[in-house]
């Protein structure tokens, strides 16, 4: 550092208040990531303070690493480098609203819950539901993108982003996108901050596209005999005039846990509309899955939920992400149950994701290190025939540090990111290393 650790406090606390820049022992041990514990936490509580921040920071060359909720930070490669955990959790406003637009602009550190609590009366949502929505940042759901099984009708939050007001590496805040749902002019820097990880600018601002909710919607468990009735259903599904809102495929374990059958594969499909609509969707679905060979349907009001819960992430667990398709739903759960034999007990594996694109989860409880990294490897092994690929989308640190997060990526798209990452953070301060190829 060019000055000392106590006059370099003293120049934060000046910016964002004595309280809300800690260098205490105990305040950087909390805010350690993969054992990396940073010289400051600081909290800034406007966008203005952010700026002034990261401004200081370049100024002292500190690296930064933003911080939502926590609930992602062993995502990617291990930190490398952590001087400064920037905590957007005070920038919890909601800008503006503007219900007859469908639109809403909130600061990164809203939460879903929040959000939700503003949106509730006029019956609009935001429709991302990825496993512990109510407590993640609108920032850190974007610097992750992530999502859940409303995926199946809204997309991901590539989607829904409009726009976003993000701070630059030398302190200049800088507006990115637009402010209404249609807009044709620019570059569209909001698609390049959704799953970047935090690693091209500090996300402060994001403005949303809203949906209303739907009148009426019901949901359904289905039991099938095997992953190929599975995948037979989901074609035909995907094929008909059915437009589902959430449409989940799931292992006999996932199955069991929902109410269902111990055996054999399930899936969760529910429709919302009008109700007349709902109910003639339902009948449709029904024929598609006594077709299918399926065993049960059952109407299931408060699945959701539980379903959330089964994707909750233990102590030591390892989440990934098999980008696969549909049309290879029955050879994806086939891989994932072959590699699966090499977790010797009491391990266990949980597989389910979304039907309508073939993107599967993979949870990996109770293994050591060595077996998740086999795991992952022999995984990528089994689907790279097909295009498909594997993420570890969550992992502790020694797996993420034995295994490439990312796995293999092409010449080209890597040459395309290490370019953009020199025009956004031309010093690599931004979460260091965290990203593709350590970007």
């Amino acid at each position: 550092m060019a000055i000392s650790a106590r006059v370099l406090a003293d120049g934060f606390q000046a910016i964002v208040g004595r309280d809300h820049a800690r260098d205490d022992p105990e305040t950087r041990e909390r805010a350690a990531i993969d054992g990396v514990v940073p010289q400051l936490v600081v909290v800034p509580g406007s966008i203005e303070e952010v700026a002034q921040v990261v401004a200081l920071a370049a100024v002292e060359n500190l690296a930064i690493v933003p911080r939502g909720s926590g609930s992602m930070l062993d995502q990617g490669f291990p930190t490398q480098r952590a001087d400064l955990v920037l905590d957007v959790s005070r920038l919890d406003r909601i800008v503006e609203y503007n219900p007859d637009d469908l639109t809403v602009t909130a600061e990164a550190g809203v939460t879903g819950a929040a959000l939700s609590a503003v949106l509730g009366t006029p019956g609009q949502w935001l429709p991302i539901d990825p496993p512990g929505v109510n407590t993640r940042t609108l920032g850190g759901l974007a610097a992750t993108n992530a999502s859940g099984p409303l995926r199946a009708r809204y997309g991901t939050m590539r989607d829904l982003l409009l726009g976003v007001r993000f701070v630059q590496a030398d302190g200049v805040p800088t507006w990115g996108g637009s402010k209404v749902v249609k807009s044709v002019t620019g570059y569209d820097v909001p698609k390049l901050m959704v799953g970047s990880l935090g690693t091209l600018g500090i996300l402060t601002e994001l403005t949303l596209r809203l949906h209303a909710r739907p009148e009426a919607e019901r949901t359904h468990l289905i039991a099938l005999p095997d992953a190929g009735a599975a995948q037979a259903f989901v074609m035909a599904t995907l094929d008909s005039a059915l437009q589902p809102l959430r449409f989940e495929v799931f292992d006999a374990g996932v199955l069991s846990a929902l109410g269902g059958p111990s055996r054999g594969v399930g899936a969760a499909v529910s429709f919302g509309s009008v109700e007349a609509a709902v109910a003639e969707q339902e009948r449709e679905l029904a024929r598609h899955a006594r077709a299918a060979g399926s065993t049960q349907v059952t109407s299931t009001p408060r699945l959701w939920s539980s379903y959330e819960a089964c994707w909750r992430r233990e102590p030591g667990a390892t989440m990934l992400l098999v980008g696969s398709m549909p049309a290879r739903l029955a050879e994806t759960f086939q891989a994932v149950d072959d590699v699966s034999e090499g977790i010797a007990r009491p391990g266990r594996v949980s597989v389910g994701g979304c039907a309508v694109v073939g993107s599967v989860r993979v949870l990996i409880g109770g293994a050591s290190t060595d077996a998740a990294v086999r795991y992952v490897e022999g995984l990528r092994g089994r689907v790279a025939p097909w295009g498909a690929h594997v993420i570890v989308q969550a992992a502790p640190e020694p797996v993420r540090r034995a295994v490439d997060p990312w796995g293999p990526v092409g010449p080209d798209a890597l040459r395309l990111m290490r370019d953009i990452k020199r025009t956004f953070d031309p010093s690599g301060r931004f979460n260091p290393g965290r990203f593709v190829a350590g970007l």
